[in-house]
């Protein structure tokens, strides 16, 4: 066996002469990014967008959503009208019965619902079950494309 002769010498840090320059380098740059961050926010509350980084995106064109919202208030669709979907028109005319009659599930203690959502690949009767759902209920039927 070799053994390897090593000097190792070990100096005390000099803590004195940077710790106040270490912590002021250390929080230059996020104070420099919360700083940015704040006057992008503020910049974006005057253009007229719900402030934070959205009126960025919407001086660029990109915030403002294309969406049309119509309001069908008779939409002359009934269940009849809806062939098959036997199960989900079943589950439906629960729906139907709450919209109808919302004081006695409310009576009950039952919470309104937000809304409903019909889930299924394109072209299987959605929005016609939808529409069946608002022609039975009575209701407006409200459509966002």
């Amino acid at each position: 066996r070799r053994r390897w002769l090593v000097d190792v010498t070990v100096l005390p840090s000099n803590e004195a002469a940077g710790g106040l320059g270490d912590l002021a380098q250390s929080l230059i740059l996020p104070a420099a990014l919360f700083a940015g961050l704040f006057f992008l926010s503020r910049r974006g509350g005057d253009a007229g967008g719900m402030g934070g980084m959205g009126g960025m995106n919407q001086q660029m064109g990109m915030g403002k959503s294309k969406a049309e919202i119509q309001m069908i208030p008779d939409t002359g669709v009934n269940f009849e009208d809806v062939a098959g979907c036997d199960g989900a028109k079943l589950e439906l005319e629960e729906v139907v019965d709450f919209l109808k009659q919302p004081e006695v599930y409310s009576k009950n203690g039952c919470r309104i619902p937000r809304g409903v959502i019909l889930d299924g690949p394109p072209g299987t009767g959605k929005t016609l079950l939808a529409k069946a759902v608002a022609g039975e209920a009575g209701v407006p039927f409200i459509s966002i494309s």
